[in-house]
C-alpha cells in the first residue's frame, strides 16, 4: 500500500483569528481554500507559548518538560528522537525550509549550536552542509524575523543567487539586523523577501519528490507574522488601521489577576524580582501602549498575513501542479499565539489566554478528511508526530507523550483527548506556570504560588472574569486541580515495556 505524503506549513506567532474564512477583516484566500478543501478544528493549542518549545514538542511529541527544551535559550538536544528519524527508516525523504529555531543563538562550550554566531553567518559552511538535523535529511535554514533577524544560512545563499549580491548594504554589521528604527514598510523588494524564498524552496524539492516518486515529509516553516511589524509594499499598507477591530483591556480585568498582569497596565513598576537567570523574559515589562500606534502595527500584522498566505498558495499550486495532493496530508498551523492589546497586552508572555496559547489547525487529505468540515475536538501541537506516523501506518515510539488524533482528523472518533496541557517555564522558580483546558474550564497553576487562574470559557470566552478566589467556586476549583493532578500524571512517559513481574 502507498503511503501517504506528509505537507506541514507553519507560521510563526499567529493569532487563531486571522484567516479570512472567520475573521472578514483580513484575507486569505489561499488558506482559506485550504480549509474549505479540508477539516478545521477550532480549538487546537500549543504546548507552550514561545518558539523553541513548540517547536521541539512539534518533532518530537512530547512536552517541553520531557524533551528538555524547556524555553527560549535552550537547546533541543540531539540525543532526543525525532519523527523525521520514524520517517527517514521508513524510506521517506525529509525536509524542513525555514525556520527551525531548536538551537539557541548563542553556544556554550557544553552545548554547541549551529543556529548562533559565528556560524550562522558563515555563508560558505551553509553553502556545503548536507548533514541530517534533527531528523530531516535536508535543510534550509534562516533566523529571520523582519528587522530582528540574524541573516545568513541558506535565505542569504539565496538572495545572492537571485542577483541580491550588495543585501549586506540592507543589514546592519556585526549582527546583520535591519535598522531597529523601521516601521511597517521592509526596505528590500517582495521579490527578495524570506516567503519568497520558503515558497521557491519548497516547491523545488516537491519536483524531486515528485519526480524520483518517493514519499516525503516536508516542513515548510514561515517567519511571519512574528513582529517587528514590518512587510515590503504594497503589503505594508494594504489595510486601513481605522478599519480593524483592535482589542482591549476590560475595566478592572486584572484585579483578580495574578500581580504581573497588574503591574503591566502601570507605568514604572519593577520586573527584576522575576529575572533569576538575568536573562531576558518576554512579556515582563509595562504593556501600555498608544491605541493609534496598536492600531497601525495591527495593519501590518494583517499585511504579514496576507503576504505569507500569497506564498502558501504558491506551495499549494505546486502540490496540486504536480499531482501530488491526493496523495498529500497537509497540516497548516502556527506555533503559538499573539497579543496585540488583547487583555491590554503585546506579543507574548507568561499570559495563558486563549489568544496566546489557541492556534489556527487545518487539516486536508482528499477522501480521507472530511472537506469543508469544522471541528471543536481538543488538538495540541505535541499530538502532530504520533498522529503523522499513524497515518502513514508507522507506529509512534513509546517516548511520545502526545496523543494519535488519526481517528479524530478522518471523522472516525469524535474526540481524542478531553483536556490541553500548556506549559511556560522562563524562569526557575519566579515564572513556572501551567494550564489545563477541557471543554469549558480553563485553570493555571503558578509554582510556589498561592494565586491561580480559573476561566469558565463557556460563559466568559473573553477570560475576564477570573474565578480563582471566588467562594462561590471553590468547589469547582477543588475539582480542577484534581485533575490537573490526573492530567500531569496521565503524560508521563512511559516508553519502557513491562514485560515481567519481577
Amino acid at each position: 500500500m502507498k503511503r501517504p505524503n506528509i505537507l506541514f506549513i507553519t507560521s510563526d506567532q499567529q493569532h487563531w483569528n486571522t484567516l479570512g474564512v472567520h475573521n472578514p477583516e483580513i484575507s486569505t484566500p489561499n488558506l482559506d481554500r485550504l480549509v474549505r478543501q479540508g477539516t478545521y478544528f477550532t480549538r487546537a493549542y500549543c504546548p507552550n507559548p514561545t518558539c523553541t518549545p513548540t517547536r521541539a514538542s512539534i518533532i518530537t511529541g512530547m512536552y517541553p518538560s520531557q524533551h528538555g527544551a524547556w524555553t527560549l535559550g535552550t537547546k533541543l538536544s540531539e540525543a532526543v528522537h525525532t519523527v523525521g528519524e520514524d520517517f527517514m527508516a521508513a524510506g521517506y525523504r525529509t525536509a524542513l525550509v525555514g525556520k527551525a529555531h531548536f538551537q539557541p543563538l548563542r553556544a556554550t562550550e557544553e552545548f554547541n549550536s549551529l543556529e548562533a554566531y559565528p556560524i550562522l553567518q558563515d555563508l560558505d559552511f551553509w553553502r556545503t552542509f548536507d548533514e541530517p538535523f534533527y531528523g530531516f535529511e535536508h535543510v534550509e535554514l534562516a533566523r529571520n524575523h523582519t528587522h530582528e533577524a540574524h541573516v545568513g544560512q541558506h535565505y542569504a545563499l539565496w538572495m545572492e543567487g537571485k542577483g541580491l549580491m550588495n543585501w549586506r548594504d540592507f543589514f546592519v554589521p556585526p549582527t546583520g539586523t535591519l535598522d531597529p528604527r523601521l516601521r511597517h514598510r521592509w526596505p528590500i523588494p517582495e521579490e527578495y523577501h524570506y516567503d519568497a524564498w520558503i515558497a521557491e524552496r519548497a516547491g523545488a524539492l516537491l519536483e524531486g519528490y515528485q519526480r524520483s516518486g518517493e514519499n516525503f515529509f516536508l516542513w515548510a516553516s514561515f517567519f511571519d507574522p512574528h513582529p517587528a511589524y514590518l512587510a515590503p509594499e504594497p503589503w505594508d499598507t494594504m489595510y486601513d488601521p481605522e478599519a480593524l477591530t483592535l482589542p482591549e483591556v476590560a475595566p478592572g480585568e486584572h484585579d483578580r489577576n495574578p500581580p504581573h498582569h497588574r503591574m503591566t497596565q502601570q507605568r514604572g513598576s519593577d520586573f527584576s524580582v522575576y529575572r533569576e537567570s538575568g536573562e531576558g523574559m518576554h512579556g515582563m515589562h509595562c504593556h501600555l501602549h498608544d491605541r493609534g500606534q496598536l492600531r497601525r502595527d495591527m495593519a501590518t500584522y494583517y499585511g504579514m498575513v496576507s503576504l505569507m498566505d500569497k506564498y502558501i498558495g504558491r506551495i499549494l499550486d505546486k502540490l496540486d501542479a504536480l499531482g501530488l495532493a491526493g496523495d498529500t496530508i497537509v497540516v497548516f498551523t502556527t506555533d503559538h499565539g499573539h497579543l496585540i492589546g488583547h487583555h491590554g497586552l503585546i506579543a507574548k508572555g507568561p499570559f495563558l489566554y486563549e489568544d496566546m496559547i489557541k492556534v489556527p489547525f487545518a487539516v486536508r487529505w482528499p477522501g480521507h478528511v472530511a472537506a469543508g468540515a469544522e471541528s471543536p475536538a481538543l488538538q495540541s501541537l505535541v499530538d502532530l508526530a504520533p498522529t503523522f506516523l499513524n497515518l502513514t501506518s508507522l507506529p509512534a515510539p513509546r517516548t511520545m507523550t502526545g496523543v494519535d488524533q488519526g481517528a479524530v482528523w478522518k471523522g472516525a472518533a469524535p474526540v481524542a483527548r478531553d483536556h490541553i496541557l500548556c506549559e511556560h517555564h522562563h524562569e526557575p522558580t519566579t515564572i513556572h506556570l501551567k494550564t489545563r483546558v477541557d471543554e469549558r474550564w480553563k485553570i493555571t497553576v503558578y509554582f510556589n504560588q498561592s494565586y491561580g487562574e480559573l476561566f469558565d470559557l463557556q460563559e466568559d470566552p473573553g477570560e475576564i472574569n477570573n474565578l480563582w478566589d471566588d467562594p462561590a467556586w471553590q468547589e469547582t476549583k477543588q475539582e480542577l486541580l484534581l485533575k490537573f493532578l490526573w492530567a500531569e500524571l496521565g503524560k508521563e512517559p512511559m516508553w519502557m515495556p513491562r514485560v515481567a513481574v519481577a
